[in-house]
């Protein structure tokens, strides 16, 4: 199985010990094969400083961290761009990751996001359905 993590499922994963952490957890243990982006480690690092706070240094080991567990792509590397498919266009950004990743999950808390339900294939699901899947096997 394969999935990407917006930023929203990573700023949480970092920031309390709860569902998100234990995701990425599962990410780590290779229960699933975690996919990322330059755009969304941008966004992570940005987030990570001006809402939790962390030190450049942490950041970096974060950063260090996530490039170990998961795989990064680079939608625009494959000529993947999208336009308009989400009511903020940052998020455009993450769709396109995911096609680039060609994923199965895209997990996210953003509602933005979530009202996709699926995109080309994609499903588009919050933290706690992805965990539920793994309550399925």
């Amino acid at each position: 199985m394969k999935a990407l993590f917006d930023t929203n499922v990573l700023v949480a994963a970092f920031s309390s010990e709860g569902l998100c952490s234990k995701l990425l957890s599962r990410a780590n243990s290779s229960d699933f094969q975690l996919y990322l982006s330059p755009f969304i480690l941008g966004e992570l690092s940005r987030n990570l400083k001006k809402k939790v706070d962390l030190s450049n240094r942490e950041i970096q080991e974060v950063i260090l961290l996530l490039k170990e567990i998961s795989i990064t792509v680079d939608p625009l590397k494959f000529g993947i761009k999208v336009t308009g498919a989400c009511r903020d266009k940052d998020d455009d950004n993450i769709i396109a990751s995911a096609l680039a990743a060609n994923v199965d999950y895209l997990v996210t808390g953003d509602n933005d996001l979530l009202v996709l339900g699926k995109y080309k294939g994609i499903k588009v699901i919050t933290p706690r359905d992805f965990e539920l899947l793994f309550s399925k096997t």
